[in-house]
């Protein structure tokens, strides 16, 4: 990545619809010399504190503030060492706020934090906030989740069919804050291309939005039109937690750099078995002994030979090249191993068309209650949006079709909200 790359991003936190109070925390820190961004590059932080009421706010406020301050400030270090040391003084400062105060005691928090720099993605991890990267119509996870659904899938006890998300998925095996220690998982530096996006959020947008649906949306929409549509989203689908999303979209590089071709994992190498070899073989001999027998005028049996020796090889042929290209594109045997600078797992973009029809459900069932419950919603900028949408569908213009929704789920989502606010027994007063 260089300097002179462009990095547009946008923030939105949301408290969700079952929670009183927001304790997640994200931060965002934009170089602002060329020689921060050479040292250190851009960084963003996303926190899920936990604990309850006001102790998770704290953690996860700590960890915010404290991370990007040690970050920037250490000096001589590799930015990974430095992301380290970083997510290290942030548990060391929450584990000794907690340890002054009883009420305080085993708070803790998530920590997401990326740094984007001339090497490359830097990223420091604990818990289950998430790191994702989308380039093109693929949307990777670049952290490993410390949940104990991840660590029993990892170790292999239990398939990811055979787990209860409900059960497990907010089990966290790691976070900052309860003990003095903290293992941080370091990963990177990765490649940046032009054009890549990031992607970084609280458990409480996974938890009911799709990586697919995340792939889409922050691809077709600026980032500020995609985070709001993202909490949205994870807010009309039940809101069951506090939902923090970042977007980073990569600018293109300066006219006079040659743009570099993305790259993807080297193939690795593989030699044959011996019994394919064998097979190959006696193919070969096969051809030569039906080749010489026609030769020598017995055609009958020299063309049969010969021809069952050529049809064997190339079936054999095809066999051996997909058994060597599955093994150069299936995942290490220890993808779901911490540190390993690959992703840990990958998806497709969602195709707009189906999610689009899903938030149209979606905004039909929110406009029916909103009517009926009498909510403060400008029905003018909803509809506008809706037609203007139905329209750019109708011209498969899918992208400019998935932004107007999002503006006419801006428009109900605003009414909600304001519904929410008022106190009980205190109706809206009619619009003049």
């Amino acid at each position: 990545m260089r300097w002179e790359q462009v990095v547009e991003f946008a923030a939105k936190t949301d408290v969700g619809m079952r929670r009183q109070n927001n304790e997640d925390t994200c931060g965002a820190h934009l170089a602002r010399e060329e020689k921060v961004f050479r040292d250190r590059g851009h960084l963003f932080v996303v926190a899920d504190g936990m604990g309850g009421h006001a102790v998770g706010e704290l953690a996860s406020k700590l960890a915010a503030d404290t991370l990007p301050h040690t970050f920037l400030k250490s000096t001589g270090e590799s930015v990974q060492k430095a992301m380290q040391c970083a997510v290290e003084a942030a548990n060391a400062a929450i584990n000794s706020r907690g340890s002054q105060n009883r009420d305080f005691q085993r708070m803790g928090t998530t920590c997401s934090a990326l740094a984007l720099c001339g090497k490359g993605a830097v990223i420091g991890h604990v818990g289950d906030s998430r790191v994702y990267r989308v380039r093109r119509d693929r949307i990777d996870q670049l952290t490993f989740d410390h949940s104990l659904q991840w660590e029993l899938e990892r170790r292999g006890r239990l398939k990811p069919e055979d787990i209860s998300l409900q059960e497990h998925r907010n089990v966290i095996t790691r976070s900052l804050g309860p003990e003095p220690d903290v293992d941080v998982d370091i990963e990177g530096p990765l490649p940046v291309y032009p054009d890549d996006i990031y992607v970084l959020c609280s458990d409480g947008l996974t938890g009911h939005v799709t990586d697919g649906e995340i792939g889409t949306i922050v691809r077709d929409l600026p980032p500020k039109a995609a985070c709001r549509m993202l909490v949205n989203l994870a807010n009309l689908r039940g809101g069951s937690d506090n939902c923090t999303v970042i977007v980073i979209r990569i600018g293109s590089l300066p006219s006079n750099v040659t743009p570099p071709s993305v790259e993807f994992p080297a193939a690795q190498r593989h030699t044959l078995s011996w019994k394919w070899l064998l097979w190959f073989w006696l193919c070969g001999v096969g051809l030569v002994c039906g080749t010489t027998l026609t030769i020598a005028r017995y055609l009958v049996p020299g063309l049969s030979i010969f021809g069952v020796s050529a049809l064997v090889g190339i079936v054999m042929s095809l066999f051996a090249w997909r058994e060597s290209y599955q093994i150069r594109t299936a995942p290490p045997e220890d993808a779901l191993e911490p540190g390993n600078a690959v992703p840990y797992r990958s998806h497709v973009a969602r195709p707009v068309k189906e999610l689009l029809s899903d938030l149209a459900e979606l905004a039909v069932d929110l406009q029916r209650t909103a009517k009926e419950d009498g909510w403060h919603v400008d029905w003018k900028q909803y509809e506008q949006a809706v037609t203007r949408s139905r329209k750019a569908l109708s011209e498969k213009r899918r992208s400019q079709a998935l932004r107007e929704y999002g503006k006419a789920l801006d428009a109900l989502m605003a009414g909600l909200q304001t519904e929410r606010r008022m106190p009980a027994g205190n109706p809206m007063p009619e619009p003049s």
